[in-house]
């Protein structure tokens, strides 16, 4: 039987990611693409929040000055990640999600001047150590590569929206803790990659350096997960940074509509370093719901949605998607005001 990561789609994640594929229609015809400019400082952005998260202590600046060849003072090992990073990231765009050996490879260019086994897996036990207490202990060593292979096939294999897979994709690589070093880069990076496969727009968007600003309302999530041996928790949490990602790379007059049930702090007029706060209940679902209902569950919270974004949403084809708005439809439960392509829906209470 093919492996299956547990993990639960509950009403709050289906309500993000619909306003997620909204906001990345908006942003698809910003200057985000348009600016080379742009690109590189989220770029930056992007390599010194994933860096800083593992402890390396160069700025932005520095950083800068070493994309650009300029000498920098640092520590041997950190102008090594610097420059590992930018390599990787660089290649980003040509690995392939579901390739075990691309994601080896890429390992390797991001550690290749740090470890001596980059872009091989970990031959020993390891876990997860702060302050002397042990958060988390790692499978053993011989079960990695049968672990990630199951992992890699997966991915290959879902049909869940690639916004869950890659948050479902990051907690597992995590809890595997593949390598003897670079996991959490790598598992970031990783997500960054499944999402740009989803729309290229990801190259662009500083979703590591939002991760940073939330370092520990990251963790508290991956432990959290940990706990509940479902990352549920998880996705909800890196959900909740990718639409606070894109709400502050949306061009300044472009609308922004936060998503139903978003964390307090993590609202349109947040502050960068607010907290992203966890659903209190991480088990309600909605999943078991018929397609109807969830469809008129998404378009009332989010009436602009096409029936292509609603078929991405819940896993349909959009043929069923399109039967089963025909019955609401004539049921009286829906009604569509305006044109297909100008128009929206409206949910009949």
């Amino acid at each position: 039987m093919a492996y299956q990561p547990p993990f639960t789609i509950t009403t709050d994640i289906l309500n993000l990611v619909a306003q997620i594929s909204q906001q990345v229609g908006e942003l698809n015809a910003s200057q985000l693409n348009a600016s080379p400019q742009l690109r590189k400082q989220n770029r930056i952005k992007t390599i010194t929040g994933t860096l800083a998260i593992e402890g390396n202590t160069l700025t932005e600046e520095q950083i800068t000055a070493v994309v650009e060849g300029k000498p920098v003072l640092g520590s041997v090992r950190e102008l090594a990640e610097v420059k590992g990073a930018i390599a990787t990231y660089d290649a980003l765009p040509s690995f392939k999600p579901g390739n075990l050996n691309d994601l080896l490879n890429a390992h390797g260019l991001m550690m290749r001047d740090i470890l001596v086994n980059a872009g091989e897996f970990r031959n020993k036990g390891v876990g997860i150590h702060k302050g002397g207490v042990v958060h988390h202990v790692a499978p053993p060593a011989h079960q990695v590569s049968g672990l990630m292979a199951d992992l890699i096939q997966w991915l290959k294999n879902t049909k869940d929206h690639p916004l869950i897979a890659s948050c479902v994709f990051h907690y597992e690589f995590e809890f595997i803790h593949p390598f003897a070093d670079g996991n959490g880069r790598m598992g970031r990076l990783w997500q960054t990659l499944i999402l740009s496969k989803w729309h290229p727009l990801f190259l662009s968007l500083p979703l590591e350096s939002v991760i940073k600003e939330h370092q520990q309302d990251y963790y508290h999530a991956l432990e959290q997960a940990d706990q509940l041996a479902d990352s549920t928790p998880f996705i909800y949490f890196m959900l909740s940074v990718i639409q606070q990602t894109l709400e502050q790379n949306a061009p300044v007059n472009a609308p922004v509509n936060a998503p139903v049930n978003a964390p307090v702090n993590a609202s349109v007029n947040a502050p960068v370093n607010a907290p992203v706060k966890l659903p209190v209940d991480p088990v309600a679902q909605i999943a078991s719901r018929k397609t109807p209902e969830v469809i008129l569950h998404l378009l009332l919270q989010t009436p602009e949605l096409t029936r292509s974004q609603l078929a991405e949403i819940v896993g349909k084809d959009i043929r069923t998607v399109g039967r089963a708005i025909t019955k609401l439809q004539q049921a009286g439960k829906l009604k569509r005001v305006g044109s297909d392509k100008t128009g929206h829906w409206q949910v009949q209470e």
